[in-house]
Formats: structure tokens, sequence, C-alpha cells
């Protein structure tokens, strides 16, 4: 029912604007995904069951491009979310890395296409900042 829809999307705009939202939000999805993954792998399953696996990660990283409609501004939303999604390629966990860093390729790639001027003072500057510093010295 669309006000099922809506509290839902109301709760999940809600966490992702918190400190350490969007992992929260980007592990709950995928949870347990990685698990299956290496046992399909094993089991000779392993292509259909990774693909699968990407197709999640994509559908994830495009809900996390998307500006909620409680958010007061794109320009808020950006500044709150994508420092999260840059640290998303710090994950440590071996085995949830490369889940999360598909994740935040695809919002990277996604909020370049749909907002550039945004995703370049929020994303990519940040992102290429440390190559900056190095070609600068």
């Amino acid at each position: 029912p669309a006000w099922l829809r809506r509290l839902c999307g109301h709760l999940l705009s809600e966490r992702l604007l918190r400190p350490g939202g969007v992992q929260a939000v980007v592990r709950g999805v995928l949870e347990g995904t990685d698990a299956g993954i290496s046992a399909a792998l094993i089991g000779g399953a392993g292509t259909e069951a990774a693909a699968l696996d990407w197709r999640k990660c994509d559908a994830v990283g495009k809900i996390l491009a998307a500006c909620p409609q409680q958010c007061l501004s794109l320009e808020d939303y950006y500044r709150q979310v994508c420092p999260q999604i840059l640290d998303l390629l710090h994950i440590q966990d071996k085995a949830a890395a490369r889940q999360f860093q598909r994740v935040a390729t695809t919002t990277l790639l996604t909020m370049a296409r749909e907002q550039p001027q945004l995703a370049e003072g929020h994303l990519l500057q940040p992102l290429l900042a440390p190559l900056r510093r190095c070609s600068e010295a």
C-alpha cells in the first residue's frame, strides 16, 4: 500500500541522513549476500549468483543517489550523504569491501550523471584531493 511505501521511504531517508546511516543501510540491505555468493561459487552456480549480487549492489547505489522527498534541498542531501559514500570505499572487512565499493561506485556514477556540479564538489574533488596534493608537491 502507498502509506507503507511512504512510511518506509521516510524511515530510510531519516536513517541515511544520520552519521553512519549510509553504511548501516547498505549493510542491512546486503547482509548475508556475500556468504551466499561464496557458497554459490564453490557449488558451481557462481555466475548467476554473482550477477544477482551485482544487480543488488547497483540497485542500492541508485537508491542512495536519489534525493529523498523529505530533504530540504539537494545540496543538503549531497553534503550529508557524499562523505558517507566515500567512506564505503575504505571498508576494512574484506568480505564486504567488494560489495560496498560496488555500491559506492554506482552511487558516484549516478550522482555525477544526474547532478554534475554537486557531485564534483561533494564527491569528485574529495576523492581526487590526495592525487592533486601529490601532483602539486
